[in-house]
């Protein structure tokens, strides 16, 4: 018999035990985005899609550790199995100096992600993927501008930073960073500037974002030929899961061949299965000619990025990019594994997109604050807004709905400026997915 479980919340939250190593996490661990008043979840383990606290908690996981764990905790069996293996063979050769047919094999399932001739260079996360992306675009095209999107989330270091819209906190004191970075609007269906309903009329939309970029930035403030590459997310993550019209790829696209710009499709967070395809940008039927992934490529247990770009666009000296660690043996063959799982998960994670869009909009239908629900696959977002009207985001609501949920046993993260990220492992059944969407309903009402 199959043991069906449960949320089971044994002490307050957080526990003893927990107020302990939170107090000593902000003694002597760096500030970064820990949330002590919401969040003062103090994990000790994983099992499948449940976490444990150090107070013997247990929780319906909702976050897969920012779609890291997309395989469950600690991780998937057989992922286990290949790092024990691949453990007693060799775990770091020096892969940018030496050879090692572990990289090659991973290289191989990757470049078959994408038509053409492809090449792969491993980093160590998805800032370190799209920081060589961006060396590949510069010194490939001799141009030096990036097109980026507000709403965008492309990593923290001087050259992602440039990239990076999402928050101001982001930015805050590190001026200056990269030059060269321009934003313009994403096409956000529910919130953008120029106040269009992209549901009702998705074509208007895209007409106007692609009419700002030719027209205002290409035609007034960047020649066309010194734009190297536009940069986007297919779905924007830490900007709220935003979805864009199902067009606009294709015609940014059109646009961007028109002048020879090239088109950076940035994977990170949707990418390897979250919204049911193994590439977010399948959706939208256009072909990038560069990806970036992390996150999830390694079955959350060894740190690993990958840039998968044209092979004509490689780097032209030996040299001119490398790093240590990136691409090891042994995350290369979790990322091999890892891929070879998600490929066969990607039926369920589709199977699963009904019943989150009826359980979510029927929330929508219900309650006026909640201003808009968007998500596809596994990847869901509930927009929390002081009042349909207005649309103004409301994030102490939101806020509070995450600490309720957590109260219950369901594990939550925000987004954007006012949104909940509904993201759980794509390992998740039907009937632990109806529990945590009726935890949730149970903390949106509470939350009132």
């Amino acid at each position: 018999m199959v043991t069906v479980l449960k949320p089971e919340i044994k002490t307050p939250i957080p526990g003893p035990k927990a107020r302990e190593w939170i107090e000593k996490h902000h003694k002597y661990v760096a500030t970064t985005t820990h949330d002590p008043e919401h969040l003062p979840l103090v994990i000790e383990r994983g099992e499948g899609v449940w976490i444990y606290d150090v107070d013997g908690n247990r929780f319906l996981d909702f976050s897969s550790g920012i779609s890291v764990n997309n395989l469950g905790y600690p991780s998937h069996p057989e992922v286990l199995e290949a790092v024990r293996s691949q453990l007693e063979k060799l775990g770091h050769g020096a892969g940018t100096d030496f050879y090692n047919p572990y990289q090659v094999m991973l290289a191989e399932k990757l470049t078959g992600l994408l038509p053409g001739d492809r090449k792969v260079f491993y980093a160590n996360s998805g800032t370190e993927a799209n920081e060589a992306a961006l060396k590949l675009v510069r010194q490939a095209t001799g141009r030096k501008f990036i097109i980026a999107f507000i709403g965008a989330f492309h990593g923290r270091t001087l050259g992602s930073l440039a990239l990076t819209a999402s928050k101001p906190v982001h930015r805050k004191g590190f001026f200056p960073w990269m030059p060269g970075a321009i934003h313009v609007p994403y096409p956000n269906p529910y919130r953008n500037p120029w106040h269009i309903d992209g549901y009702e009329e998705p074509d208007e939309l895209i007409n106007r974002v692609i009419e700002y970029i030719e027209d205002y930035i290409l035609a007034r403030m960047i020649p066309p030929d010194e734009v190297a590459a536009v940069i986007a997310e297919p779905i924007q993550g830490e900007g709220g899961y935003v979805i864009p019209p199902r067009n606009f790829f294709r015609e940014l696209k059109k646009l961007m061949d028109r002048y020879g710009i090239l088109f950076i499709d940035d994977e990170v967070q949707m990418g390897l299965g979250r919204t049911g395809e193994m590439l977010a940008i399948k959706h939208f039927n256009t072909t990038p000619d560069i990806v970036s992934l992390a996150k999830a490529l390694s079955g959350g247990l060894i740190p690993i990025g990958a840039t998968i770009y044209r092979s004509d666009l490689d780097f032209a000296e030996p040299g001119m990019h490398s790093n240590t660690f990136g691409g090891n043996a042994l995350a290369s063959v979790v990322a091999y594994k890892t891929l070879e799982i998600i490929e066969k998960l990607l039926p369920h994670v589709k199977s699963l997109e009904p019943l989150f869009r009826d359980e979510l909009s029927s929330l929508k239908d219900k309650y006026e604050f909640i201003g808009d629900v968007r998500g596809l696959g596994l990847a869901w977002a509930v927009e929390i807004v002081r009042d349909r009207r207005s649309k103004k985001p409301d994030p102490k609501t939101r806020s509070r709905i995450i600490r309720r949920a957590l109260e219950k046993g369901l594990v939550l993260l925000g987004c954007g400026s006012s949104s909940i990220r509904l993201i759980p492992p794509l390992i998740i059944s039907e009937e632990d997915a109806k529990t945590g969407l009726e935890i949730f309903r149970e903390a949106v009402k509470e939350a009132l």
